[in-house]
């Protein structure tokens, strides 16, 4: 499974693509906004969207790249690695 993570910590990163191992999935995390984050995001199964740690341009380029495609979208206003299991648990299990 593939899940893109949007917003977050800079210096969670190795956290969340950690944990995303460990739920054998691969990920692809996005803390700062690039100008070809829409060629970036592909087509995930799962995508992430921590709102409270990400501006409403990623938020917009992520929601737009997705649709129309099978990716399930989960949003979190808490950026936590509690959060992101919770989604896991949730969508990957």
């Amino acid at each position: 499974m593939s899940v893109v993570i949007i917003g977050g910590n800079d210096c969670m990163v190795r956290k969340y693509m950690e944990l995303c191992k460990e739920y054998k999935c691969n990920a692809k995390v996005f803390t700062q906004m690039k100008g070809n984050l829409r060629t970036l995001i592909g087509s995930p199964d799962l995508l992430v969207l921590f709102t409270g740690t990400m501006c409403h341009k990623m938020a917009r380029v992520a929601l737009s790249e997705t649709k129309g495609l099978d990716t399930v979208v989960a949003r979190s206003h808490s950026s936590s690695l509690a959060a992101l299991k919770n989604i896991l648990d949730e969508h990957v299990a």
